[in-house]
């Protein structure tokens, strides 16, 4: 074990994700647009595709981080029966979910049912599809839906919250279903579909725009809202949530939805752009 993942066992995770949650809010001046100007020259961000291309018109870090992009920024493949990308990113891992396992990492899965906390709602997935994309500080951070559904639950999952970035995914076994995570099920026109939206260090907060803030306030114990009835549906290519700070999201599909792409680890993929084509049922 190297020592940088050593830390990850170690670092008292909440308590620092707390206080990077309200550092990322401060709106003093020389603080915030010294975090923003860091991450801008570091990562390289591509403020040109922002509805404000300005990073320091934003009032507080967190503003920039989960800023719009212009309406042409982003498109959806034009193709109805395609199955497209909830995130800009970079693709970690795709493809069969062998049953009930899903691959995370060359030694290293976990279940479905751990990853959604249930074993009935993963029962669909056990020869599914899943793909998995991780976010990093360059990325935009909202969360579209990869294909047209009517939310049914959303599912606050406790857990840790390891770094989720390439070196901790191949050493941390089990990692995504150990973060603190939000599950939200849909019915789709092609069965039920799953989207997963899981924590990290430092960037553990997760907004819907069904319900605003949801993480935090942390979880102790496994939290279940039904939206049975209410008619949340939501158009492919819509906006769902959003990471206050950057991690990584799941799609699971149940077998024979879609047929995946040739999809291959660091594929770097945006919003809106193919993953696969759906089939007809």
């Amino acid at each position: 074990m190297t020592f940088k993942v050593f830390l990850q066992y170690i670092l008292p995770h909440r308590a620092l994700s707390r206080v990077v949650y309200w550092a990322t809010r401060w709106t003093f001046v020389p603080w915030k647009n010294f975090l923003i100007g860091q991450i801008v020259r570091r990562y390289q961000v591509a403020m040109t595709e922002a509805a404000q291309p300005d990073p320091f018109a934003y009032p507080h870090f967190n503003a920039f981080f989960t800023r719009k992009l212009r309406p042409d920024a982003r498109r959806a493949d034009p193709a109805p029966d395609t199955l497209i990308s909830p995130a800009d990113g970079r693709i970690s891992q795709a493809g069969p979910i062998v049953d009930g396992r899903i691959f995370q990492a060359k030694g290293q899965d976990y279940t479905a049912a751990e990853l959604l906390g249930d074993e009935a709602a993963a029962a669909p997935y056990r020869r599914g599809r899943f793909v998995t994309i991780y976010l990093s500080p360059r990325d935009y951070h909202r969360v579209h839906v990869p294909m047209r559904g009517e939310l049914k639950e959303t599912v606050h999952i406790p857990g840790r919250i390891f770094s989720v970035a390439p070196f901790a995914v191949e050493a941390i076994p089990r990692l995504f279903a150990r973060n603190e995570r939000l599950v939200c099920h849909f019915e789709g026109e092609h069965g039920p579909f799953a989207v997963v939206m899981v924590g990290a260090i430092l960037v553990s907060s997760v907004a819907t725009v069904w319900d605003g803030l949801v993480i935090p306030p942390y979880a102790s114990s496994i939290r279940r809202k039904s939206f049975a009835g209410q008619n949340i549906s939501l158009e492919r290519f819509s906006e769902m949530a959003r990471f206050n700070m950057g991690s990584t999201v799941i799609v699971l599909l149940p077998e024979g939805v879609a047929e995946l792409d040739a999809l291959v680890p660091q594929q770097p993929i945006k919003v809106g752009e193919r993953l696969g084509e759906l089939r007809h049922t």
